[in-house]
């Protein structure tokens, strides 16, 4: 082997190793790009929501403190009330009140308590009330 056959073989050598480092520093670039814009995007999507979401949780403890409040004996509270009170619509209110543990009225009032305070009646009576069929509803035969 000569001198220029050496020469080319090496050449060729470099440039094919020059190539792969080029492929690998590109694929590492184009992770870390990803990587990069995904992060970027869920901390501004929590910056975003972060004056939201604390407005929620501050909604869903004056909900709890007036659901616990011990000048209603009875412990439940009106939906319009509570409604009026943090400032929302009743669909908002309704599922910031799930969110707090609370449930409606079996009697449709538009009343509310929380779950760990007034318990639910017993479910088969609830069960036999309203997922059957009245042909399939138990009688209170003695």
């Amino acid at each position: 082997m000569n001198d220029t056959q050496l020469a080319t073989q090496i050449a060729t050598q470099v440039i094919s190793d020059t190539k792969f480092w080029i492929g690998i520093i590109g694929l590492l670039g184009a992770i870390v790009g990803s990587l990069l814009t995904i992060f970027g995007n869920v901390l501004l999507h929590w910056i975003k929501q972060k004056p939201q979401n604390e407005l929620e949780r501050s909604r869903i403890k004056m909900l709890k403190d007036m659901l616990s409040d011990d000048r209603f004996p009875d412990k439940w509270r009106l939906l319009s009330t509570m409604s009026a009170v943090i400032g929302a619509d009743n669909e908002e209110t309704k599922r910031l009140l799930f969110k707090a543990g609370a449930r409606g009225s079996e009697k449709a009032d538009g009343k509310w308590a929380l779950v760990e305070i007034i318990l639910y009646p017993n479910l088969s009576d609830v069960r036999n009330q309203v997922y059957l069929a009245p042909s399939e509803r138990l009688t209170n035969k003695v």
